[in-house]
């Protein structure tokens, strides 16, 4: 029986929430709840009360906060439930409260298993972002419309620089989304060809930058067999860019279910595009987009790749690291597969920036932010109507619940 947030809240008469600020290094400027949606969700629920830790790197400042009523403070020791974007630091963790941050522990990161101990430890209970789903397991709250957007631009920036051919200031010099797509439309585009992969919430982000851009879109086979005078793209899904190894037709359900039993056709695509951008989710077991060697082959026409979804290595193999907002670029030799400076005639450019939201912390975040405030903060006063946050809960009573199990060996001892 789920006992977590819903008793917690049918204990007492008020709800505290509060937001913590980011100590991650170096620190993310968004934020869960905007201060209009703190002052919004104070009006329609008047049992909660919302309290802010002063931060100065927060892309909304206190003092935004303070304007809209809301106590800015440096303890939040009386709060219920803490709310941050990253990870927060084991020494900054309070005893037996609820966190709600991205713990990026839910695929056994080794970098993160001391934090998810310490979690059971404290007898914290975790509800990580990524695992806030509906009844189908589709994610509710997620940043990844904003990461499109800015990888697609900075994808666009990075072959520009390739290419030698103009040039975009970088995205988080630039004050929103639509001052990135008035920059794009300064620039004229050569006849190039762009390869997407992903639908989804990236895919929809990175599409909008393209379009913006005036890069028109055409069918994968158009884009496979013709000719342009103008930049265009593509933008493809799994059965597209993979095919069953016994010859049978490829679905989604099937490729999703027996990934296995499907090898990649992604070259024919690799040989005239010039440019690639992933935006895919990438399910284990599934097969590599190319090999080190298929670079090596005048036929693979590819010179830059805006890897969004920063996979390291697989299945992409030239996303060799994550890159930083500060060096978002850098180059995979052709012949070595090594790291290089991404101007050598002989490397393909790589951006590979693992935190791409950060560039937009104000958009990302009221957008983030309304999501949070219309499809989670409804279960705290529902009973949960929906379990949304039963599902969610990783740990409880210093232990991982049910769902989580699969983590026991990642964070036993």
């Amino acid at each position: 029986m789920y006992h977590g947030i819903i008793s917690a809240v049918k204990a007492q008469k008020n709800m505290k929430i509060g937001i913590i600020k980011e100590q991650k290094t170096p620190p993310d400027r968004r934020v869960v709840l905007t201060p209009n949606t703190c002052k919004q969700l104070i009006i329609n629920y008047p049992e909660l009360q919302i309290k802010v830790e002063s931060s100065p790197h927060r892309v909304f400042s206190d003092d935004e906060y303070r304007q809209k009523g809301i106590p800015v403070t440096t303890d939040l020791s009386d709060c219920d439930v803490l709310l941050g974007v990253k990870e927060v630091p084991i020494e900054a963790l309070i005893p037996d409260k609820k966190y709600f941050f991205f713990s990026h522990t839910i695929k056994k990161q080794p970098y993160n298993r001391e934090l998810l101990r310490t979690i059971l430890q404290k007898n914290i209970q975790l509800f990580d972002h990524e695992t806030l789903v509906d009844e189908h397991s589709i994610r509710l709250v997620a940043f990844g419309y904003y990461a499109g957007l800015v990888g697609t631009y900075n994808g666009l920036r990075t072959l520009g620089l390739k290419l030698g051919s103009f040039e975009l200031p970088k995205a988080e010099t630039l004050h929103d989304a639509n001052a990135l797509k008035a920059e794009l439309q300064k620039v004229n585009l050569s006849p190039i060809k762009i390869l997407v992969t992903g639908k989804g919430r990236v895919g929809s982000g990175i599409k909008e930058i393209l379009l913006a851009a005036g890069i028109e879109e055409k069918s994968a086979k158009s884009f496979l067999n013709k000719s342009y005078a103008n930049p265009v793209f593509t933008q493809i899904d799994v059965t597209q860019y993979n095919k069953r190894t016994d010859g049978k037709e490829a679905t989604k359900k099937d490729f999703y279910k027996n990934p296995h039993k499907y090898q990649s056709d992604f070259l024919k695509f690799a040989r005239v595009a010039d440019c690639y951008i992933a935006g895919h989710f990438y399910g284990q077991g599934a097969p590599a987009f190319f090999t080190l060697n298929d670079i090596e082959s005048e036929a693979f026409k590819i010179q830059v790749i805006a890897d969004i979804s920063c996979d390291i290595k697989i299945p992409i193999p030239t996303t060799l690291r994550a890159s930083t907002i500060a060096n978002p670029i850098y180059g995979v030799h052709r012949l070595t597969g090594e790291e290089t400076d991404f101007n050598n005639p002989q490397a393909i450019a790589v951006m590979a920036v693992d935190n791409l939201p950060c560039e937009l912390p104000r958009d990302a975040s009221e957008g983030f932010s309304k999501q949070f405030s219309e499809k989670i903060i409804p279960a705290f006063f529902d009973n949960d109507q929906n379990s949304i946050l039963a599902r969610a809960q990783m740990t409880q009573n210093g232990q991982l619940t049910p769902r989580f199990q699969y983590l026991s060996d990642y964070a036993g001892k």
